[in-house]
């Protein structure tokens, strides 16, 4: 059984620079048996209702600006699987969530720029999942619960977002260091994820230091969410990465591995 997994993806450059993060993924990836296919939902894709992207052949989205030329000109070419879409279609219907097939839109960086180097040949199939940011995190839990048979059909799913993400402070200086307030939410998701307290994370907003300083905006969060509902309430949570970039941005990774 393959767990899912939560990456906080950080900046596109990393597919150029991969750093002590690309390097986590990559063992990370060799640690697991090779997946059939991979199903990752994003922070960067967001609409009313599920799309599945179901082309054989995702374009790489560039969905980015003001980044040097040389990473435009990457490209991750994993076949699709409209198989796989079918299938993540007909689980979400079982559970009451209409989705559509998506046949033109690419894959995002939340998607590309982690699997370059989490498996770098590009020869497995890979579909994406939309987030809807306005439904929350309890919808998104739901949406892991629905798509969670998959991982016993040696499917890989993965939440990308970032475990902190205020761009606002990127540069601001902190002497250096992680920001207090970074670490204080960083630590407590992770006594709650260690402790199962899975409804304490759904109401993070409300409950979670710093939450909204944190995430002044819900969706690269959301991913997280995703993660959890689909390695289950009782699944083995393990903190893979936990560094902080740039001050202000936590890149947790984590594993939800079932019983």
């Amino acid at each position: 059984m393959l767990p899912a997994i939560f990456i906080s993806h950080g900046s596109p450059m990393h597919a150029l620079e991969p750093g002590d993060v690309g390097k986590a993924w990559r063992a990370l990836a060799d640690s697991l048996p090779r997946p059939r296919a991979i199903l990752v939902a994003s922070a960067h894709w967001d609409t009313e209702q599920p799309l599945i992207t179901a082309m054989p052949h995702p374009e790489t989205f560039h969905d980015f600006y003001g980044f040097p030329e040389p990473l435009y000109r990457l490209r991750y070419p994993a076949p699709g699987s409209a198989d796989l879409a079918e299938r993540a279609k007909l689980l979400l219907a079982d559970t009451g969530l209409p989705s559509d097939a998506e046949d033109l839109r690419g894959l995002d960086h939340g998607v590309w720029s982690i699997l370059l180097h989490m498996y770098p040949k590009a020869d497995i199939p890979v579909v994406q999942v939309s987030l809807q940011t306005h439904l929350g995190p309890a919808h998104h839990y739901r949406l892991g619960q629905a798509l969670a048979p998959l991982a016993a059909e040696d499917v890989l799913l993965i939440g990308s977002g970032q475990m902190t993400h205020n761009l606002r402070e990127w540069g601001r200086s902190f002497g250096g260091q992680p920001a207090p307030y970074v670490l204080e939410f960083q630590e407590w998701v992770h006594k709650r994820i260690a402790a199962h307290e899975h409804d304490a994370l759904i109401a993070y907003r409300e409950t979670a230091p710093h939450a909204v300083r944190a995430h002044p905006s819900d969706e690269h969060f959301l991913p997280l969410f995703f993660a959890l509902g689909a390695g289950g309430r009782d699944a083995v949570p393990l903190r893979t990465y936990d560094t902080v970039e740039g001050s202000v941005l936590a890149m947790d990774v984590y594993t939800f591995t079932s019983n």
